[in-house]
């Protein structure tokens, strides 16, 4: 009897184990199984949801200080696509708003607001420069004044207009030839040359396009006028 009863009592206590082995062992397969499923949508949510890299005003590659205006503006493509002009997130001047043209397009900004004010172009090939000078010569101090050419910039213009724009703060517009792309953006009545101008050369060597030089950009921060 004793003999049957410790088989017995070896028996239950073996079942017990085994029992507790199998529950432990689907537990733990669930535990992984449920930790799985959860990196698994961990995973596929970074995917579907990526970071996004912090987007600027205009594009540009970083963040303006207080009390700046950020830009950012393209000249033209060879005689194709026209250049492009954007400040404070406005799009004031390109192919797809349909308001440039051969020559030099020019944007005029408020120094204080960051207003857009005006937006033209000068035919500098086939144009009379006159108009250009006068337009010139009626910017009011504490204007921001953006430039950027288009097919050709530089044929007609003479030493007047050249000096003119040079006391926006100019100082490639002295060399700017047939064919050049130029941008450059100074302001009227500025103490010092500005160092928001971009110049290349049209050479048939190393031109991008035939007969034109690659677009030249350039974008940063321009500081708002105080009183």
């Amino acid at each position: 009897m004793r003999v049957a009863g410790a088989v017995k009592l070896v028996i239950a206590v073996s079942i017990f184990l085994l029992t507790f082995y199998v529950i432990s062992q689907v537990f733990e397969i669930k535990m992984d199984t449920n930790l799985g499923s959860l990196f698994a949508r961990s995973a596929l949510e970074i995917a579907a949801h990526p970071t996004k890299p912090p987007r600027y005003k205009c594009g540009i590659s970083k963040a303006c200080p207080e009390k700046h205006f950020a830009f950012k503006m393209a000249s033209g493509a060879a005689n194709v696509v026209g250049p492009k002009i954007c400040v404070e997130d406005n799009v004031l001047m390109s192919g797809v708003k349909n308001n440039v043209g051969r020559g030099i397009n020019i944007a005029l900004i408020n120094g204080k607001t960051g207003e857009a004010l005006d937006t033209k172009f000068f035919d500098m090939w086939g144009g009379d420069v006159a108009p250009f000078i006068d337009f010139l010569k009626s910017i009011q101090d504490g204007t921001v004044v953006l430039m950027g050419t288009y097919d050709d910039g530089a044929t007609k213009l003479n030493e007047e207009a050249r000096k003119l724009i040079a006391e926006l703060g100019s100082t490639s517009i002295t060399n700017l030839g047939f064919r050049d792309n130029w941008v450059f953006c100074g302001g009227k009545g500025i103490k010092t040359k500005s160092p928001f101008e971009q110049h290349i050369k049209n050479n048939k060597d190393t031109n991008k396009y035939e007969g034109w030089p690659e677009v030249v950009e350039m974008e940063g921060c321009i500081p708002q006028k105080q009183d």
